[in-house]
């Protein structure tokens, strides 16, 4: 791959980041900066229940509400099944 190819691709994967985060504060009424959603994200994790789904490990908060509220989905207060999860990446994928 030559140099180019690389920055090329660099600068695309950097403006699809961009693109989606601000789609992410349009979707959440731009109450939640840039910074606020990459952290919140980031700490949204789940452990795995071998056989029954995800567990959620994370503490809810005032942003995991509204990316709730404004995805249509629920992943704070019960095990998500492989099922749910499969659909709510389905449903949340950009068009």
């Amino acid at each position: 791959m030559k140099r180019d190819d690389r920055i090329t691709a660099h600068f695309t994967t950097c403006f699809m980041a961009l693109a989606i985060f601000r789609i992410m504060e349009k979707k959440l009424n731009e109450q939640f900066t840039c910074d606020t959603i990459i952290r919140s994200l980031r700490k949204m994790n789940f452990k795995e229940l071998k056989g029954e789904g995800f567990e959620p490990t994370y503490t809810r908060t005032d942003f995991t509400d509204a990316l709730h509220e404004s995805f249509g989905f629920r992943t704070d207060y019960e095990i998500v099944t492989l099922k749910q999860m499969k659909k709510i990446f389905k449903a949340t994928k950009i068009k």
